[in-house]
């Protein structure tokens, strides 16, 4: 009985020890149990069912890597081992004596080595871990999500690693990349559900897929179609004719995929526009795109840059205003405010049928840099604001009336900023009013906070030109259409010229004027019969005044505003040698300079006035004020000489 207990167990070992080198021959695992659909040819691409616990990446070789491999290793550890004994069988007893009797030797080299691995292994490690970033990261952002949408639609086991049945390059937003997705072969999912779960995880636009379902393998892949032009030249004659056959109110942004044009309809899509690019993404070729097909079709823009420099292009253009110090800013602003308020005036007056164009010209407001213009109001105003003013400049105030109004009054901000944030914009219910966002080399952040309803966020690419046009939930790749300096300011000139304004008497367009105290002044000729001291004061410093800055309904009594606020009286004839207060010489002595402006002068212009105490109120001579006026250095606002 025994013998047989020992006969069965020597059956049973030899047993084992054949069926394992039949596993190690076949590239099988050794310990009989498979877990993947691998073979000894192909690679396992899913776990197999009923296959429980963690299935390690050696199972999804094919069978003749794991023989190569097992081969390899043997031959390496036995050449190794036949070798060192070879050459070191002689000397092992000696060797052995010398370290027993002196250890601080071999103590010294073990260290070294040690050090010496360890130091080995640190290196490889940070260099591992440096090149294979790119790739942790296409796992963390791209796949793995791709992964869990998918496994419930295509019905995967639980322990199925993505990186065997979802091939996505790095560079799978590129032209040229192929995207492969190995599918059940039971075929029994909706592939209208795989084909928009891939879309959308994956940021996709303008792809097509490929299935692949007959035979042993079945996939799909997913190809780029034609993407934007690399390039989209205003030059090109089908780019231009596409610019001339634009609406007034829809400018062309650029090329999309599949040769689609881009466009923004400020009447009824988004009345403002926000461009948030890093420095080198096209923020002024944007703006450019836009400004001069504006001033095509007879609109007015105001250029409001504190850098000065940004748009050489616009430099002495009909329909131009360029303010570029922050004080000119301030009182542009403020005005601007005030003309929504005349315009909300006019469009109530003329009712629900009257054509939106009878309001005025269209206005486009330029915004560059956000982030610095915003700061330097701020400190503009503090340093001019005085007892009993508003803590909150009336420019940025006025800044938010024209957000929140103006689609219908025809007036839109073309905005710049390199980080939109609601702090830079005054809050984020201000940000909520640009419908249309155009984002160029965003930033991930940027990207969640401008556009958080497109998720995840398309890959940023460093195409020159190439933007995110996010508008309606939605983001459409763009190449952002061209236009040279020269070629922007013919098309800008080559248009129809600004109509008159409501109630302002027919006449050629003023706009190269130094500044007045109505913006509608810049567009309309004023009645000889009102002469400038019958005009309304431009009390710029106070916004909450709701008066007209314009005297054109003066000039028209048959205009819808003829009756909005009478003009006041004619003041009386003063002497030269009078001596009058900053408020009083701003609103009727000094035209075209705002109360704001020599509050910041009195402060910073050494060359301004002394003053009298008079009261409770500081008094200039007022020959010295104009004679200050005349000399004080200032950009000019209302015109775009840069001299």
């Amino acid at each position: 009985m025994a013998q047989t207990k020992f006969d069965k167990q020597v059956e049973e070992t030899a047993e084992s020890v054949a069926f394992g080198i039949v596993r190690f021959l076949a590239g099988r695992p050794m310990d009989g149990v498979k877990r993947t659909d691998a073979t000894f040819w192909r690679t396992g691409t899913r776990v197999l069912p009923k296959v429980e616990g963690r299935v390690s990446r050696s199972s999804y070789r094919a069978g003749w890597k794991r023989l190569t491999f097992r081969i390899s290793t043997l031959a390496v550890l036995g050449g190794g081992g036949y070798q060192a004994g070879w050459v070191h069988q002689d000397a092992t007893v000696s060797t052995a004596q010398q370290i027993w009797a002196d250890p601080d030797p071999a103590l010294a080299a073990l260290e070294q080595t040690g050090i010496a691995a360890a130091s080995t292994a640190a290196v490889g490690t940070a260099a591992y871990f440096a090149l294979a970033r790119k790739r942790r990261e296409l796992m963390r952002e791209w796949v793995l999500p791709l992964h869990e949408a998918l496994a419930l639609p295509l019905r995967l086991p639980e322990q199925t690693d993505p990186r065997r049945y979802l091939h996505i390059p790095r560079n799978f937003s590129e032209d040229d990349a192929v995207i492969r997705v190995d599918v059940p072969g039971r075929l029994d999912f909706s592939k209208d559900l795989v084909v928009d779960i891939i879309t959308t995880k994956l940021a996709l636009e303008g792809v097509t897929f490929s299935w692949h379902l007959a035979g042993r393998e079945t996939y799909v892949t997913v190809k780029k179609t034609r993407k934007p032009p690399a390039k989209a030249a205003f030059k090109d004659p089908k780019v231009r004719e596409i610019v001339a056959a634009a609406k007034e109110s829809a400018p062309i942004i650029g090329i999309g995929s599949a040769g689609r044009v881009v466009t923004v309809d400020l009447d009824a899509e988004s009345p403002h526009i926000l461009v948030n690019a890093s420095t080198g993404g096209g923020k002024s070729v944007t703006l450019r795109c836009i400004a001069c097909q504006m001033l095509h079709h007879g609109g007015l823009v105001f250029v409001l840059d504190t850098k000065r420099i940004s748009h050489p292009w616009a430099s002495g253009l009909p329909g131009v205003t360029y303010c570029r110090d922050i004080a000119d800013i301030h009182d542009q602003l403020i005005e601007l405010g005030m003309e929504g308020r005349r315009r909300t005036r006019v469009a109530d007056a003329l009712g629900i049928d009257a054509d939106p164009k009878d309001i005025g010209p269209r206005l486009l407001i330029l915004l560059e840099e956000v982030n610095a213009t915003m700061k330097q109001l701020a400190r503009y105003w503090e340093k001019t604001r005085e007892s009993g003013d508003p803590k909150v400049s009336p420019a940025v105030d006025a800044l938010n009336e024209i957000f929140y109004m103006g689609r219908q009054l025809r007036m839109h901000v073309l905005l710049v900023a390199q980080s939109a944030t609601a702090r830079a914009l005054g809050g984020p219910e201000v940000r909520e009013q640009f419908s249309t966002r155009i984002l160029a080399r965003y930033s991930v952040n940027a990207w969640r906070m401008l556009a958080p309803e497109v998720h995840p966020a398309p890959k940023s690419t460093k195409h020159q030109g190439r933007a995110q046009v996010v508008s309606g939930g939605s983001a459409r790749e763009t190449q952002i259409l061209f236009f040279t300096e020269i070629e922007a300011r013919e098309w800008a000139t080559t248009g129809k010229p600004a109509p008159a304004a409501v109630g302002a008497q027919p006449g050629p367009v003023q706009l190269q004027k130094p500044p007045a105290d109505s913006l509608t002044d810049a567009w309309s000729t004023p009645a000889p019969e009102h002469p400038p001291a019958t005009e309304p004061p431009a009390d710029r410093d106070a916004l909450a005044d709701d008066r007209s800055l314009t005297p054109a309904s003066a000039a028209d009594p048959g205009s819808p505003t003829d009756h909005a606020t009478p003009p006041p009286a004619t003041p009386a004839p003063v002497d030269d040698d009078q001596m009058v207060g900053l408020r009083q010489a701003a609103e009727h002595h000094l035209p075209g300079i705002t109360l704001a402006a020599l509050r910041f002068a009195r402060g910073n212009d050494p060359a301004f006035p002394e003053a009298d105490k008079g009261g409770a109120e500081f008094l200039y001579r007022l020959a010295d004020l104009k004679k200050w006026a005349r000399n004080r250095p200032r950009a000019a606002t209302g015109t775009t000489d840069l001299d």
